[in-house]
């Protein structure tokens, strides 16, 4: 038995693909912890999981696009949650004592805790924000964040001529995504030093399963009759959610009652939304799609949700807002398995007339279908445990 360490930061689009690779690795025979915000992970890990906590923080809601939107990630939360947890997840390696640390990329100090106790550590790229190189274009943005990393790696007590870019282990990158999506050499190149990991890339596809059910949710309220519309903006976007859901719910308005809509976001917004809308702080989404209850999914065009839509042959709407989100949604449309619309121009009869054309257009079902079966192919969790047990024999 192996013994594994998963690093997950306070956010549930990063944390939910850890508890499909958890149970993945526990069925395989290996022993599985996390360390991560307690408070935060838990209610998605579940009662049985072990976490070695590294306590919480309250870190700066993000917010802006484009650059500011990155200098709002790096400063409002990757870096000051990086200096929060170091100790802790430095501390939880040493006593776990694991024989690999799965590190999330958003987490340089599992990648940093891992080096220092010379522990071997694979990458777990749950977006494409730090893979491609999405900055090439800007150098300076580049270098900012390089200095930001360099100063984490000094602060953990390691030497600048070891310096190694802890978004990317030397060894092993997971990407939670497809080469039905995305060219697996670009996708390599985004180190610092703008080098290829392509050779140490796997697509797994989405990690899918092992959830808590929607043992709560209102299945009753779901009209057989009527074609239904998931509306999901992620966990990131609280600064322009209620925008959002304002023109998702004109949208709907538009369609009369054709479409009810199923949405994830504070109830407080239900009342923008037509009669019959089923509104939820968190909506079991595996579940809905395991149970074929969604037609198609207007989002931000996170890869989680992008992914896991796909993943059940579902046409998207993606309206980005910041981070990776332009580049998958841009992936989704040049696949054909769904439309990008703009997040700042597009009004509620745009999004109206997008979601009918996904949903009318059998094209786009046809596209996401054959996506669905490259994911398929891909492996999901198994072919991430089996990359972690190669990595654990290699010499």
């Amino acid at each position: 038995m192996s013994r594994v360490l998963i690093v997950v930061p306070p956010l549930a689009g990063h944390v939910n693909p850890t508890v499909a690779l958890g149970r993945a690795l526990t069925e395989s025979g290996h022993e599985v912890a996390w360390s991560g915000s307690e408070f935060h992970i838990r209610p998605l890990l579940g009662d049985a999981a072990a976490v070695f906590t590294t306590g919480s923080k309250l870190l700066r809601d993000q917010g802006g696009q484009g650059l500011a939107a990155v200098k709002s990630l790096w400063e409002g939360f990757v870096v000051p949650y990086a200096r929060f947890s170091a100790k802790a997840v430095d501390r939880a390696v040493r006593e776990y004592e694991p024989d690999v640390v799965v590190v999330d990329q958003h987490t340089p100090a599992g990648a940093i805790a891992a080096h220092r106790n010379a522990v071997r550590w694979a990458t777990i790229a749950s977006s494409s924000m730090e893979s491609g190189r999405p900055l090439r274009a800007f150098p300076k943005v580049e270098a900012w964040i390089t200095d930001h990393l360099k100063t984490l790696w000094q602060s953990g007590g390691l030497p600048e001529a070891e310096f190694a870019d802890p978004r990317f282990s030397p060894d092993l990158v997971l990407a939670l995504t497809s080469s039905a999506l995305v060219d697996p050499e670009h996708f390599g190149a985004g180190a610092i030093d703008g080098s290829s990991h392509a050779a140490q890339t796997v697509f797994t596809g989405p990690l899918l399963g092992g959830r808590p059910g929607g043992a709560d949710f209102p299945w009753e309220a779901l009209d057989p009759a009527r074609v239904h519309l998931l509306v999901s903006m992620g966990t990131l976007a609280a600064d322009v959610s209620a925008h959002v859901h304002e023109r998702a719910a004109h949208a709907l308005r538009l369609s009369g009652e054709r479409i009810q809509g199923i949405v994830s976001g504070p109830p407080e917004l239900a009342d923008a939304y037509p009669d019959g809308t089923v509104v939820r702080p968190t909506v079991p989404v595996l579940d809905l799609f395991g149970r074929g209850a969604i037609d198609a999914v207007l989002c931000h065009g996170g890869q989680n949700t992008v992914c896991e839509a796909l993943a059940h042959g579902l046409p998207l709407v993606a309206a980005p807002i910041r981070h990776d989100q332009p580049v998958v949604a841009a992936q989704v449309a040049a696949a054909g398995a769904g439309l990008r619309v703009s997040f700042r121009r597009a009004d509620g009869a745009e999004l109206h007339r997008a979601v009918e054309t996904v949903l009318a257009d059998p094209s786009y079902r046809s596209a996401a279908e054959k996506i669905r079966a490259q994911f398929a192919a891909d492996g999901g969790a198994a072919t991430a445990v089996a990359a972690i047990e190669r990595l654990l024999i290699a010499p």
